[in-house]
């Protein structure tokens, strides 16, 4: 190839003339700096240089017209002073050329990230696949997997929380995705992110997680439980709504078995007959969210699995087509608003100030699960034994309920502080208190069974029970 030198100019480069075969002009002012003109007569910035390994290599700048001699003399500038420090341009070019996308990354983690994680439910991948198809595509799809910074992560996280990626679109002929932002799901698509670039990393896609040290948003802990009051009013509901025919008997009977089991909602939504064990009392599930298990049941909840009819082999079958049940979001918002109106009513019937009446449209159909163990813990259960009956397989998980044990502390410790106060009154006031307390009718907190009613004045101690004989005069 035909090679000039010349002082790079607009003038030099208007001039030139394009030859039958391509030829090029290098710059007297930036060593390694030419231009490559062509037959068509196209001319192009190329800078020529060595690299550390000490390999001639060339890179293409720019069109001329594009990139003026400035800017090309900037550009090769800049780029020489990165290869004394050891870069080469033209194999970065190279590897951003077959670098993959954060959208091609996804693909490649959801078709063979399962091989990596054996023991990941499909349900969990079909969530991944969600978060990464609803938000993780649309915001960074287009960006190289291998540029993605500490910075973009952050930004991605917060534009999700905004609601950036929020749509409501149909899935199917009776189905529909509503897509919300906030910082739950912001925290959740952060996680399969972050699952993603450790995916990357392990195969030498990206060299590091720029996911680390991004502080997920922690979100509202909207775990509510029911009192008794309002398991009253949800039941006043469930019964008028079954009776006037609103609500189908199929969504009475879920929200019930939710209630009175535990149960998460795709256990009882997706409930077999072949898999319910009258005779044991339990539920035998082939699969959960934490795999195979036993639910144990109480009466209650026995009882109205066995007054369903056996239809279908679902326990809660459709109530148009096939399959099970699925149309219960729908239901448990009239069933809210039916339980709202019951409880104004029963305020206004009863005097009770408006400000108190319960209100029931923050209640979700996971709170049922919530208030079940809440009344466990309240009725005595251990934690330890509350979270096997919902099948946690991590005991931080069932710690949420803790606060409802502090009913039971607190009535242990309102009996010895009554005996304390008692005492503190005076040496009479203390003689009172001691023969209450032996007296009186102390039941610990339920366990299944009364405890022994009477109590000690001094714990460790058993009382006598004083027997008077016929006739005799009682004692002074």
């Amino acid at each position: 190839m035909e090679e000039r030198r010349a002082n790079l100019t607009k003038r030099t480069l208007d001039a030139v003339k394009p030859a039958a075969k391509d030829y090029q002009i290098w710059d007297t002012k930036v060593r390694g700096l030419g231009v490559r003109v062509y037959p068509s007569g196209a001319r192009g910035f190329v800078l020529q240089y060595r690299n550390a390994a000490g390999r001639t290599r060339k890179i293409a700048l720019g069109r001329y017209g594009v990139l003026t001699v400035d800017k090309a003399r900037e550009k090769a500038t800049k780029l020489l002073a990165a290869i004394i420090d050891g870069r080469d341009p033209s194999q970065d070019k190279r590897e951003n050329r077959d670098a993959k996308t954060v959208g091609e990354l996804a693909d490649l983690y959801l078709r063979e990230g399962s091989a990596e994680k054996p023991n990941k439910k499909l349900s969990s991948w079909e969530t991944d696949r969600s978060n990464i198809e609803r938000h993780i595509r649309p915001l960074l799809g287009t960006r190289l997997a291998r540029g993605l910074t500490k910075t973009d992560v952050a930004r991605f996280q917060s534009d999700v929380a905004a609601g950036k990626t929020a749509k409501d679109e149909k899935t199917r002929p009776r189905g529909r995705a509503i897509v919300r932002g906030g910082k739950g799901i912001a925290s959740r698509v952060l996680s399969v992110l972050s699952a993603m670039m450790t995916f990357g990393e392990g195969r030498g896609i990206v060299l590091g997680n720029p996911t680390k040290g991004v502080k997920p948003f922690g979100g509202r802990k909207t775990e509510r439980f029911l009192t008794d009051t309002e398991v009253g009013i949800l039941g006043e509901a469930l019964i008028e709504m079954e009776g006037d025919g609103s609500l189908p008997r199929v969504a009475s009977a879920a929200i019930k078995l939710l209630l009175l089991s535990g149960a998460r909602r795709g256990e009882i939504l997706g409930l077999q007959w072949e898999e319910v064990d009258l005779d044991r009392g339990c539920l035998r599930l082939k699969d959960s969210k934490t795999g195979a298990k036993v639910i144990r049941l109480a009466a209650a909840a026995l009882s109205l699995l066995a007054a369903l009819p056996h239809s279908s082999r679902w326990v809660l079958p459709a109530t148009k087509g096939s399959g099970h049940y699925i149309g219960l979001p729908k239901h448990w918002d009239t069933v809210r608003a039916r339980a709202n109106a019951i409880a104004l009513t029963r305020a206004e019937r009863n005097g009770h100030s408006l400000e108190a009446v319960p209100n029931f449209d923050d209640v979700r159909l996971h709170d049922l699960r919530h208030s079940f163990a809440s009344f466990a813990v309240q009725s005595g259960g251990s934690l330890f034994l509350v979270g096997k009956v919902l099948g946690h397989k991590q005991s931080r998980t069932t710690e949420r309920y803790a606060h409802a044990s502090d009913e039971p502390l607190l009535a242990t410790a309102e009996l010895a502080a009554q005996r304390i106060a008692h005492a503190l009154g005076g040496p009479k006031t203390a003689d009172r208190a001691r023969s209450s307390a032996a007296r009186s009718d102390v039941t610990l907190w339920r366990t299944g069974r009364r405890r022994r009613k009477s109590a000690s004045p001094t714990p460790g101690v058993m009382v006598k029970k004083r027997v008077r004989k016929r006739g005799a005069a009682p004692p002074s």
